[in-house]
């Protein structure tokens, strides 16, 4: 993985040529409706841009990210070749989840810097790296995966336990995303996901077998877990594309 700080981005003189060169691209007899089209639909406009000038569809995604892991871990990351997979409609939070950098798994890492920034409880005294096992992992590089953009675990999930999750074959969120959903929604909004439900992490496996869980309680954040059969409404996955 590249580290961000070696590339150099373009310079004001570039940035000058550069959209020079754009406006020399317009045709002086461009029809009004077509003009007015594009003025219209200034993101479709930029979509097109980028797409020409080879930049990721999800730039400014992308980038919120790599900010997230310099200003809350201190790495730097550069995530520019990263594969997006393809948006599905109402999946709109980005999750982009990296290796880590530091002598802690990933895993560990995200609770205890949920525990630095507010109070946390887990269910076991262990590092949740040693007694956890996920379907995705970033220890051979970074992924990004799509969730619905919700404060509260997916309704369309309530009342369906693990064991019927993986029966039907559904991609399920992660402990680890979960948490680095977490962070990354207390660092935008200083609030907290699954005040009134909670985020049945059916990606993710303790080491007997028990389904790790994440919700807001009271005043902490509460890791936990359930029997894979266990089911009821206010237990929801949350669906991965």
């Amino acid at each position: 993985m590249k580290n961000r700080e070696t590339l150099s981005v373009l310079t004001a003189g570039q940035m000058k040529e550069l959209s020079s060169a754009v406006l020399e691209a317009i045709p002086a007899n461009l029809s009004a409706n077509t003009a007015q089209y594009w003025i219209g639909n200034k993101k479709k406009l930029q979509k097109v841009l980028r797409e020409a000038l080879g930049v990721q569809p999800f730039f400014d995604l992308i980038a919120d990210w790599e900010a997230f892991y310099h200003d809350v871990f201190g790495w730097n990351f550069n995530l520019s070749e990263i594969v997006i997979p393809e948006k599905k409609s109402g999946f709109d939070r980005l999750v982009i989840v990296v290796p880590s950098i530091t002598p802690q798994f990933l895993l560990n890492k995200c609770f205890n810097k949920c525990s630095e920034l507010f109070t946390t409880w887990k269910y076991t005294d262990a590092s949740l790296d040693e007694v956890i096992t996920s379907d995705r992992s970033a220890k051979n590089g970074a992924y990004a995966i799509w969730f619905r953009d919700r404060v509260e675990a997916d309704e369309e999930m309530r009342n369906i336990s693990a064991n019927q999750i993986k029966s039907q074959n559904i991609v399920a969120i992660t402990l680890e995303e979960r948490l680095l959903m977490e962070l990354k929604f207390y660092k935008e909004t200083g609030k907290h996901l699954d005040v009134s439900n909670i985020t049945l992490c059916a990606g993710s496996r303790n080491d007997d077998g028990h389904v790790p869980s994440v919700y807001w309680f009271g005043v902490k954040l509460r890791v936990s877990w359930y029997d894979p059969g266990y089911h009821f409404d206010n237990l929801r996955a949350r669906v991965v594309v």
